[in-house]
């Protein structure tokens, strides 16, 4: 299971495993109060394109093309989210203040994708 969640909000014990998945550290937080097993860098927006969507809404379509195409790379990093996942909770943690419009909110896509008629896409 995969749980999305500002790193701003207090940890939870049904959090499971907590995972940044931003690629700079969030202002305002110390290491240790962020309760985190694993920081994934590598699997957040380049700085091109985090500085190109500037979390404009309007721009969010596009972003999230531009950032699963970046994502194509780092296939092993989402397998092994994928797989953590399967055995128990996983959350996603973010610092960005819009809850629909961030690179959790796709990364979380692609590890839960939609089922159509029982056939996952």
């Amino acid at each position: 299971m995969v749980k999305l969640k500002r790193i701003y909000d207090a940890p939870a014990p049904d959090d499971g495993r907590r995972v940044l998945v931003d690629r700079l550290w969030p202002r305002g937080i110390a290491k240790d109060e962020a309760r985190l097993d694993d920081w994934l860098k590598e699997i957040a927006p380049s700085d091109e394109l985090r500085k190109w969507f500037g979390h404009d809404p309007t721009k969010w379509e596009e972003f999230r093309e531009r950032y699963r195409a970046e994502l194509d790379s780092h296939g092993d990093l989402l397998a092994g989210l994928r797989d953590v996942a399967k055995k128990g909770t996983v959350t996603l943690l973010y610092a960005a203040k819009d809850e629909e419009h961030n690179n959790a909110v796709v990364l979380d896509e692609l590890l839960n994708p939609p089922q159509r008629h029982g056939v996952k896409e």
